[in-house]
């Protein structure tokens, strides 16, 4: 059974390597990540220059582009069959609540399940002295689920791991996606010649407190599994969208 694995840290991330080590009991781990940190970046595409392709070992591929590339041209090219399933991480930090959209290492997982293949995305909530083997090895655990139990096409597990200090997980939560609360993160500088440039960052982001939440359950020490779906349409809003007149 072949098993996928990227991300969004890239190709020399720990993150990668200890995820990569706790999976090999369950398949034959195939690697294809980013040649660097690609945080942020969302399900973004290379379109508008050629994808390179570097080939570090028999079965471990650097891409000089976006993680939603490497899943793509891993699964379309350069793998001698179809991924059993695909694993994107360790991040370095979450990605939880409004941030989902934002993750580089989401997209991986988001790329895989558009081509009908099992997926999950894994992040270890933390800022620093990331202890990654706790959650490689309830990734570990994870994986294993997925691989005997279905979901439906259209969908992926996102997990968030909080930081443990190197301690096992021992218990987690099936959760929804939170709510963040941003700063204002806009910094204005000037550079030596007068002109104006600007930062976009912040201190990090703050969360809302919402019971059965992906960002609750990691802040009260539980590792966090939410099914996140491809479709976005609110089909709720459907009937009341139809009622509207427009033209």
């Amino acid at each position: 059974m072949l098993i996928l694995i990227s991300n969004d840290d890239g190709i020399l991330s720990e993150g990668l390597l200890s995820l990569a080590a706790a999976l090999k009991p369950l398949g034959d781990i195939w690697i294809v990540a980013p040649e660097k940190a690609q945080s942020a970046v969302g399900r973004s595409i290379t379109l508008h220059r050629p994808l390179k392709m570097t080939r570090l070992s028999d079965q471990k591929f650097m891409i000089n582009g976006t993680p939603s590339d490497c899943v793509n041209l891993a699964i379309n090219s350069l793998l001698p069959q179809k991924p059993a399933l695909v694993v994107s991480g360790i991040n370095k930090g979450g990605n939880m609540a409004d941030d989902i959209p934002y993750s580089g290492t989401v997209a991986a997982a988001f790329e895989a399940t558009i081509w009908k293949i099992p997926a999950l995305a894994v992040s270890l909530a933390c800022r620093n002295n990331f202890i990654f083997g706790p959650a490689a090895r309830f990734t570990a655990k994870v994986a294993s689920a997925l691989l005997k139990n279905s979901l439906a096409p259209d969908i992926f597990l996102n997990v968030n791991v909080p930081d443990t200090q190197g301690k096992e997980i021992t218990a987690y939560k099936i959760t929804h996606q939170g709510k963040s609360v941003y700063e204002e993160t806009i910094e204005e500088r000037t550079n030596p010649r007068g002109e104006k440039y600007y930062w976009i960052g912040g201190d990090g982001t703050k969360y809302k407190d919402i019971p059965g939440s992906d960002a609750d359950a990691v802040l009260k020490n539980y590792a966090s599994i939410t099914p996140v779906k491809t479709d976005f349409t609110d089909h709720g809003a459907l009937g009341a969208l139809k009622k509207w007149t427009i033209i």
